[in-house]
């Protein structure tokens, strides 16, 4: 559970954390691929620090070869 609404980001300020557009990141999202977020209803989401923090490390490559492999499905970079 999260105690402190303070600690969630909206989409322009992930966007901004993980210097994407929020564009890019909305296909994501919608594509599959994203950092995991908290949906709130029909329109309102939000991203954890901890969870951008993860979906970063989880990009980490050693080669091109792999980046394009881990790249998200159906989003063209």
């Amino acid at each position: 559970m999260i105690a402190d609404n303070t600690s969630l980001l909206s989409v322009a300020e992930a966007a901004r954390r993980l210097s994407l557009s929020q564009s890019y990141l909305n296909k994501l999202r919608s594509a599959g691929g994203g950092p995991v977020f908290v949906k709130f209803g029909p329109r309102r989401v939000a991203y954890r620090p901890a969870d951008l923090d993860a979906w970063i490390a989880g990009m980490v490559r050693a080669s091109t070869g792999e980046a394009e492999a881990g790249a998200p499905a159906g989003v063209a970079q």
